[in-house]
C-alpha cells in the first residue's frame, strides 16, 4: 500500500491517469458508434484515425493535406488573436493604472467593463464588424475585449491589495505618488496581473475560433464550419478541435512560466516548497 501510496504521490500521476480514462472512455464510445452502423469518423473516430490523417500525405482541398489547412489556418486565427491579446493587455493595464491613480475615473468605468463582459461573443460580433468594416480588425478587437477585462480588473485588485502601512511608510520616506506606484503599487500587483493574463490567454484564443465560424474568410473557426458541413473530411473537424485545446494549454502554460521567470517570488516559493 506504501509503494502505491508514493507513486499516487508522484506530480504526474494524476495527470496521467486522467488522460488514460479520457482516452479509455473515448476509444469506448468509439466502437459503440462504430457498432451502430454509421461511419464513426463522421461521428466519433477512433484515436488511431485522428492520428493518421495527421501524418497522412492524401491531399484533400487545394493539393494540402488535412494538417497543412488547420496549420494555414491557424496561422491566421493565432496572429490575430494574438495582436488581439497584446493590445487588450496594454489598455487593461492603463485603465487599471488610471482607475487606482483617480477614483472617479473607476466609477464611471467599472460598469462598463462590467457591462460589456456580460454582452455574448456572438452577439458582439456582428456590432464590431459594423462599427469597424473590417472582418480582419473586428476579429482583433474582439480578442482584444476579451483579454482586456481580465487584465484591467485583476491588475486593479493588486493596486488595491497593498496595505496602508505600506503606503504610510513610503510617505514617512517623502516619497511621491509615482514613486509609491513604480515602487510598491506595481510590484505588488505582478501576481494579479500574471493571473490576468493566464485568464484571458485561452480566452482570447477561443473568442477568435468562434468568431471565424461567423463571418468567414480564412482561419480555424470558417474551417470548422467547413468541415461541420461536410464540404471535407471530418478529421479536419476533430484535428481543429484537439489542436485549439493543446493551444489554449499551451497558452495558459506560457503565461504561468513567464510569471515564473520574471517573478522571484515564485522562485521562492518553489525553492521552500522543495
Amino acid at each position: 500500500m506504501k509503494g502505491i501510496k508514493r507513486i499516487a504521490d508522484k506530480k504526474y500521476f494524476m495527470t496521467a491517469l486522467w488522460i488514460f480514462l479520457i482516452i479509455a472512455v473515448w476509444e469506448m464510445f468509439a466502437f459503440i458508434v462504430a457498432a451502430t452502423k454509421r461511419t464513426p469518423e463522421n461521428i466519433l473516430p477512433h484515436l488511431s484515425g485522428i492520428i493518421e490523417s495527421i501524418i497522412s500525405d492524401r491531399t484533400i482541398n487545394g493539393g494540402q493535406t488535412a494538417i497543412q489547412m488547420v496549420m494555414t489556418n491557424a496561422a491566421a486565427t493565432l496572429s490575430r488573436a494574438g495582436i488581439g491579446y497584446i493590445i487588450g493587455i496594454v489598455c487593461g493595464f492603463v485603465l487599471a493604472l488610471l482607475m487606482s491613480l483617480w477614483k472617479p475615473i473607476e466609477k464611471i468605468a467599472f460598469p462598463y467593463l462590467m457591462l460589456i463582459q456580460m454582452i455574448p461573443i456572438l452577439g458582439m460580433a456582428p456590432i464590431i464588424n459594423a462599427l469597424t468594416g473590417d472582418i480582419t480588425m473586428s476579429r482583433v478587437v474582439i480578442a482584444a475585449i476579451l483579454t482586456f477585462y481580465p487584465v484591467a480588473t485583476n491588475t486593479l485588485a493588486g493596486f488595491k491589495s497593498v496595505s496602508r502601512e505600506k503606503h504610510e511608510l513610503m510617505y514617512s520616506y517623502a516619497a511621491n505618488k509615482w514613486q509609491i506606484y513604480i515602487k510598491t503599487m506595481i510590484p505588488a500587483c505582478v501576481p494579479y496581473f500574471f493571473t490576468g493574463l493566464k485568464i484571458s490567454a485561452p480566452m482570447a484564443i477561443t473568442a477568435s475560433i468562434l468568431v471565424d465560424t461567423l463571418q468567414g474568410g480564412i482561419g480555424l473557426g470558417c474551417l470548422l464550419s467547413q468541415a461541420l458541413k461536410g464540404a471535407m473530411t471530418r478529421y479536419v473537424f476533430w484535428q481543429i478541435v484537439f489542436f485549439s485545446a493543446i493551444i489554449g494549454i499551451l497558452s495558459f502554460s506560457v503565461m504561468g512560466l513567464l510569471e515564473y521567470i520574471l517573478c522571484p517570488y515564485k522562485r521562492k516559493a518553489k525553492s521552500e516548497k522543495e
